[in-house]
């Protein structure tokens, strides 16, 4: 992932924002097949399912979308209708673009201190999941480090984000390769 309009990030906030949420994804991915897997395999072969273990998928499900945000606000990949500021001319096309950049800074801004409440009352009251018991403290905690990072990795970017220059590893391989991208999953597969 590279930034085209400005000097390469430090290896430490590109280990922060890209690595560390990477490894977290990686591992509660495999987290939930295993889960599932053993499920499925309880189920139908021992008929004794593992009672908790779509309340810990879900809770899965929670830390790999708001982590992975912090990936997609890196990149800029998140969905937008930038159809129209696209085709806008230059300084409007940063204006719309600045705005957008702003106004995701602002939700973080909110969500944050809001989120931090909630995780310390989930804290302190020892709340905890109605089938496995896990502490709501964990799954609450996936919204608040996935805002606090995101808005880490906008403010990082955020001229990239406001200029529209961000590329990320598909955009550079689409750029070394040329064409329409098929020659791409070609070399993948290879």
């Amino acid at each position: 992932m590279s930034d085209t309009s400005s000097k390469p990030l430090p290896k430490p906030i590109l280990f922060g924002i890209v690595t560390i949420p990477r490894f977290i994804i990686g591992v509660a991915i495999l987290a939930g097949i295993a889960i599932n897997i053993a499920n499925v395999i309880g189920r139908y072969f021992f008929l004794e399912p593992i009672i908790w273990a779509e309340e810990i998928m879900i809770y899965i499900m929670v830390w790999t979308v708001f982590i992975g945000s912090v990936l997609v606000a890196y990149e800029g990949q998140h969905l937008k209708m930038d159809f129209f500021s696209s085709t806008l001319p230059s300084p409007f096309k940063e204006i719309v673009n600045f705005i957008a950049a702003v106004s995701v800074i602002l939700v973080c801004l909110y969500v944050i201190p809001n989120n931090w409440t909630v995780v310390e009352l989930m804290w302190s009251n020892d709340q905890r999941s109605v089938v496995a018991e896990l502490p709501m403290v964990i799954p609450h905690f996936a919204l608040l480090l996935g805002f606090v990072m995101t808005l880490i990795a906008i403010a990082v970017r955020f001229q990239s984000h406001v200029k529209g220059t961000l590329t990320s590893e598909i955009d550079n391989m689409v750029g070394e390769y040329g064409g329409d991208g098929e020659d791409i999953v070609t070399t993948l597969k290879n």
